[in-house]
């Protein structure tokens, strides 16, 4: 999906992901995240925030809830995160990072709650009254107020299967002033999602049909002559979507792939961001004139079509076979065979922390003196030395 664009914009990437392959240092299944591009892409979204006076909180499952890749987001502007679910936040708890909303995607168990809200989220987004009502308890003993944010769902709502949960506005209406008595609850906003996605005949990040939803939820907040702080427009956050953020009346963000150059938009047409990743396999052997490489990253959503193949001495372009959803990528196929141990190079829409995959950081390449920081697994722990 985003080979052409690396190929453009990023070609060092590609050769020094395809030298630590051939030297060894990387086995296949690696994605190689290049660490200067994701803090130049940071930066450039920061300053579009700034204009536009959207808050950012960044993502990290795209790239594997690394620390490294975290730590150096948070030096380049943004904050916080939003983590996808409650184990990216022990992840965070343990390297000490800092979480900015917890419960977006994935709401708090019940015995995770006390350390959670005890080490600090900005924000937490909530499904259900049950789940708040224990989240308010919780924070009474804690002697804490904790920020709010409810998901709320409209009846035409696209909602995507493994996401579904929130208030209905039916609900939401009926329970908003049991909200906001709770003791030690501070109700500040509202999100949906998807808000934003990209528009594969128009090429452009646009709204979706939920923004009428948040139009809903703004008239309850004026009924009540209660403020509303913050309206998160999640999905597709980056220095092209973020005027339309503003526009669209919202002042939060949430950028992933937008921190890798590896929005939709960014496989269409060249954007402020650069991609920053690429992914490294190898071909184990051939069958019926077809090459097969190993699998571990594959991601069913990733749009997966094209790879390069490096041998010594020559580079191949190929064609990536379509895959079999109900299956497990131990291979993926390419249309040709090519000499067993070449390097294979794709770059494709993924989300490494639910992969098998390895995750290289690597800094230093934009400015020509690169090096390889780590090796961590898929959910962001550091490999075990010796083990690569």
């Amino acid at each position: 999906m985003f080979l052409s664009s690396l190929e453009k914009y990023n070609p060092q990437l590609i050769e020094y992901a395809v030298k630590l392959h051939q030297t060894g240092e990387i086995l296949p299944d690696t994605y190689v995240i290049d660490l200067e591009a994701i803090k130049s892409n940071t930066k450039k979204i920061v300053t579009f925030a700034k204009k536009y006076q959207v808050e950012l909180l960044y993502m990290t499952k795209q790239f594997g809830r690394n620390p490294i890749v975290a730590q150096a987001i948070e030096k380049a502007g943004i904050k916080s995160a939003v983590v996808v679910d409650y184990r990216e936040a022990e992840m965070f708890m343990h390297y000490g990072l800092h979480i900015g909303n917890v419960g977006n995607l994935v709401q708090m168990p019940r015995h995770l709650v006390r350390s959670i809200l005890a080490y600090g989220t900005k924000y937490v987004t909530v499904y259900s009254m049950s789940n708040l009502k224990y989240i308010n308890q919780i924070a009474r003993q804690l002697k804490i107020k904790q920020k709010v944010i409810f998901k709320v769902i409209g009846e035409q709502d696209e909602l995507y299967p493994g996401q579904v949960g929130g208030l209905t506005l039916t609900e939401f209406a009926a329970n908003f002033a049991k909200i906001i008595s709770l003791s030690n609850i501070e109700l500040v906003g509202l999100t949906c999602f998807p808000a934003l996605l990209f528009n594969d005949s128009s090429k452009k990040i646009e709204p979706t049909a939920n923004l009428k939803t948040v139009e809903a939820v703004k008239t309850i907040f004026s009924e009540h002559n209660y403020p509303l702080k913050v309206i998160s427009l999640p999905s597709a956050t980056c220095s092209a979507s973020i005027p339309l953020i503003k526009k669209l009346g919202g002042n939060e963000g949430e950028p992933g792939h937008g921190l890798s150059g590896t929005t939709p938009l960014h496989a269409e047409s060249k954007q402020p961001e650069q991609p920053a990743y690429c992914y490294v396999s190898e071909i184990s052997h051939n069958f019926r004139k077809h090459g097969y490489f190993y699998g571990g990253g594959y991601y069913r959503r990733g749009h997966l079509k094209n790879a390069l193949v490096f041998t010594r001495k020559q580079q191949y372009k190929c064609k990536v076979l379509p895959f079999d959803d109900k299956s497990i990528d131990y291979y993926l196929e390419l249309d040709r065979a090519y000499p067993e141990g070449s390097t294979v190079i794709t770059d494709f829409r993924t989300q490494i922390f639910v992969t098998r995959s390895a995750v290289a950081v690597v800094d230093g390449l934009q400015s020509g003196n690169p090096r390889l920081l780590g090796l961590y697994d898929s959910q962001g722990r550091l490999m075990p030395e010796g083990v690569i």
